[in-house]
């Protein structure tokens, strides 16, 4: 589903990206970790339309992001880290919304209103205006909508913050569900490692614009000799702890 080919990224000096290889496959669940200003949120970006990469390729379902990004972007759906809804609709209006800009019929996008309001949870206040939500409940009406038109990839960016645990647990059960029934494939980012490490079939860690580790928590815990029980918290600490950045081309 997503094949990154040495993709690189400069704001100027600085390198945000270096030389970047990733594939990811149908139906899995990616977790793509790493201190802040690692490059996670910029991978993201480029995915996701919203930046151009200095170098280098992206193809989603087989679509170059910049020359063929309307086709990868209909493939996908995103969730930024901070959920943003018109204030002056309710949750109801605005997934309907995103529903007729997706050319859903109807009587579709009522029925998966419905499903997506009994998962989670949203009719105590689907009819009610999105100016009144907690950030938690912004969240679950967002990852609702990014999930409405069935999308093959969803990118989402620290999914669990602002969520409740009964959410939190909602939407890791929805996750590995729709990765597993549906093949859905979905790349997330999140500094909770605890949620990485139980719902990853893989995970990808980068520091400072470089993947420095690849694979299921055995092939991570391998990578470190003494690491067959560790953590994923402690495996992270251990890779990112100092290194050198990228050097300059």
């Amino acid at each position: 589903m997503i094949e990154i080919r040495n993709l690189s990224k400069r704001y100027g000096d600085k390198v945000a990206l270096w030389d970047l290889n990733l594939d990811v496959g149908d139906g899995e669940l990616f977790a793509f970790l790493g201190p802040n200003g690692a490059g996670k949120t910029t991978t993201i970006k480029i995915l996701s339309g919203l930046v151009r990469p200095t170098a280098g390729t992206a193809i989603v379902g087989g679509h170059d992001v910049v020359k063929d990004g309307l086709k990868a972007r209909a493939l996908m759906s995103y969730v930024p880290d901070q959920p943003f809804l018109y204030e002056k609709l309710t949750a109801r209006e605005f997934l309907r919304m995103v529903g007729e800009l997706y050319r859903m019929e109807r009587a579709e996008i009522e029925q998966r209103i419905g499903e997506l309001s009994e998962t989670f949870e949203l009719g105590g206040f689907l009819d009610d205006l999105c100016e009144s939500y907690s950030h938690g409940m912004k969240q679950r009406v967002v990852v609702a909508s990014a999930l409405l038109h069935g999308p093959k990839l969803l990118v989402v960016d620290e999914p669990m913050v602002g969520l409740d645990p009964k959410s939190s647990r909602t939407l890791k059960d929805l996750l590995r569900a729709l990765t597993r029934e549906r093949k859905l494939t979905v790349f997330m980012t999140t500094h909770t490692l605890s949620v990485a490490e139980e719902v990853a079939d893989r995970i990808g860690i980068i520091h400072q614009g470089r993947v420095i580790a690849l694979g299921a928590m055995q092939e991570l815990r391998a990578l470190r000799q003494g690491s067959e029980d560790k953590r994923l918290e402690d495996l992270f600490l251990e890779m990112t702890n100092g290194g050198d950045p990228p050097k300059q081309a």
